[in-house]
């Protein structure tokens, strides 16, 4: 799809519409606080509760507050920290929004030096080298990225009080990234190409250059020689992530758009080339109280941003972006309308994902409504 008149397209994102490309674009205000209503009912909202503990002997049997007192609620510890991470995005991005104090409140609350430090003694332990490897530590990684590109006085302080997190964070994982051999393709929270993006995003950010390559040459090493991935075979009926699209929504962010063009061409090659939506229906949830059944609703919103990124990575006029943005509306539009906090098995993280499609997370900003664009694809 060709770049339509600027005016029309910097629109659309502030509307969250299906044209939403760039990541400092502004989501209407109501749509935010149904979002961020639905984070600041569960961060401190300690059970139900599913912790992936390691016991190491009695002293590790304690409730959540006390295991990880920053991130216990929302169920689990990565839907705490991305419910944070959803906090932080609007309260940057507008800061005379109703809910804002109440979002600054609790991230004040929770960042405290003192609660943080008791997080990082809980990663340090014995037995915790793959906790929340590499999902949840990609999301808080995110965080931190959150926290330092806001120019506010709070953010700054929250960001040093969480630095000895993030690098606890950083380091488990670039301990862990050169022994592993092979990707991760499952639809659920080991995958590895999604938390790849996140964490090559905050690398850029940081920056880290270290982590920032041995990403990409993880990321050249595990995919860049795939080819015909089988998107007929998904989704798997607990996927809240593409295998497929994950992997080709990172590739664009390590390759230029003809390289990026040409690998695709040979990956998902049934792409049409005639903004037919057919090839990739979007997923329904047959029961939303069951929260592995609910893991569709989160598909929905993940392949729309993931085919936004992969049509991003395109040139500007290749046929198959028609395509991937008719595809990723219709889904962009099926997962909205799921985020409804009627049931807390998809109210406590669904939030985290339309946040990140609405507000173009991941994506590179529009010149054009007002942002620069660097090498890497993130805002100058």
């Amino acid at each position: 799809m060709a770049r339509i008149g600027m005016l029309a397209v910097c629109i659309g994102l502030m509307l969250g519409g299906p044209q939403a490309r760039a990541s400092e674009e502004a989501a209407p205000r109501e749509l935010a606080a149904r979002f961020a209503t639905l984070a600041l009912d569960c961060v401190d909202r300690e059970y139900p509760n599913k912790i992936a503990h390691v016991l190491e002997g009695d002293a590790d049997v304690a409730p959540p507050r006390r295991l990880t007192p920053s991130f216990y609620g929302c169920f689990d510890w990565h839907s705490s920290v991305h419910g944070h991470w959803l906090l932080t995005r609007l309260a940057r991005r507008d800061p005379g929004a109703p809910f804002t104090a109440e979002a600054r409140a609790v991230l004040a609350r929770s960042l405290a030096p003192e609660r943080i430090a008791g997080e990082v003694a809980y990663l340090e332990a014995d037995g915790r080298a793959s906790f929340e490897r590499p999902y949840g530590l990609a999301w808080l990684l995110q965080l931190a990225a959150e926290l330092r590109e806001w120019n506010d006085a709070g953010a700054r302080s929250w960001s040093v009080a969480l630095e000895p997190l993030e690098r606890r964070a950083a380091d488990n994982l670039k301990a862990w990234l050169p022994k592993l051999s092979h990707p991760i393709r499952e639809g659920e929270h080991h995958q590895t190409a999604f938390a790849f993006g996140l964490i090559l995003d905050w690398a850029r950010s940081a920056p880290d250059p270290e982590m920032e390559s041995l990403l990409v040459e993880r990321t050249r090493a595990f995919y860049e020689s795939d080819r015909d991935c089988p998107l007929d075979y998904e989704p798997s009926g607990h996927d809240f992530l593409s295998p497929c699209l994950a992997e080709a929504d990172l590739v664009r962010r390590v390759l230029d758009p003809p390289s990026f063009a040409a690998w695709l061409g040979g990956f998902l090659p049934g792409i049409p080339l005639d903004g037919s939506t057919a090839w990739l229906p979007p997923a329904r949830v047959t029961d939303p109280t069951d929260g592995k059944l609910a893991h569709l609703d989160g598909l929905n919103l993940s392949r729309a941003w993931m085919l936004e990124g992969i049509s991003w990575g395109l040139p500007e006029r290749d046929p198959r972006r028609a395509s991937l943005d008719a595809s990723a509306a219709l889904h962009r539009s099926a997962g909205l309308a799921s985020v409804t906090g009627e049931h807390y098995e998809g109210g406590h993280w669904l939030g985290s994902f339309a946040v990140y499609l609405v507000t173009g997370r991941g994506l590179p900003p529009v010149p054009e409504c007002g942002s620069t664009r660097n090498q890497h694809g993130m805002t100058d």
